[in-house]
């Protein structure tokens, strides 16, 4: 059995304290960091590498490709593939998407995606059947960090969980806004045949200070 530690953080479009930031996620020590709000414009290849050193991880996917979705991990993680998707663009709207990346851990070979679902409601559930589908293609075991845009028991919510099972559990800690809380629109959904250990919403002074979400983390167990 392989043991991962995965974190998915909305940054924020990294308009916060980025040294709170980054002493955040270096406490919390994740193996595999999926974050939203990510450099997705001028050169976000040297910011997206910027960002990677100071969370002291390494890029493995995502950014402008995937339209903000970022996917960092640390050296223990290899990285064998990476692809993104994106969502038809609605006139007036922002485009989106989702970024994929196929790791391996010792003998554990799994997929991590992230996605930053539309704060439209009528966008929502398109998008998350177009990145439904992309999951389906993927056979080995897949964990999905995001921000959703909705609480949880939405259809885009409903339509992703399907199948997988939510790390939180009973655990309703809500995530957004870091000043006003009210909901819970952060989740990591993993594949059945992956065990959740352990799972938190990390709140500190570091992640009041770095983000208006809070980052939810999760402590995995993966069959090799």
């Amino acid at each position: 059995m392989t043991k991962i530690r995965v974190l998915s953080y909305n940054l924020h479009g990294l308009k916060d304290d980025r040294r709170a930031l980054a002493a955040a996620v270096r406490q919390a020590a994740p193996d595999i960091a999926i974050l939203q709000e990510a450099p997705r414009r001028f050169r976000w290849r040297q910011k997206s590498a910027a960002l990677s050193r100071d969370l002291e991880m390494v890029v493995g996917g995502g950014g402008l490709p995937a339209l903000g979705n970022l996917i960092l991990t640390n050296l223990r993680v290899r990285v064998v593939a990476d692809w993104n998707i994106r969502y038809p663009l609605t006139p007036g709207r922002e485009m989106r998407g989702a970024a994929f990346v196929r790791c391996r851990v010792g003998r554990a070979t799994f997929v991590a995606a992230g996605c930053h679902l539309s704060t439209d409601p009528s966008e929502r559930p398109s998008q998350a059947e177009l990145l439904k589908q992309a999951m389906r293609e993927v056979s080995e075991p897949l964990l999905l960090g995001g921000d959703f845009n909705e609480n949880s028991g939405g259809a885009a919510w409903r339509m992703l969980a399907d199948g997988l099972t939510d790390a939180a559990g009973g655990d309703e800690r809500l995530t957004f806004s870091v000043a006003n809380l009210r909901h819970r629109l952060d989740a990591i959904f993993v594949d059945p045949r992956m065990t959740v250990l352990q799972y938190d919403v990390i709140d500190t002074p570091e992640t009041r200070a770095a983000s208006d979400h809070f980052p939810v983390l999760a402590d995995l167990e993966i069959a090799a």
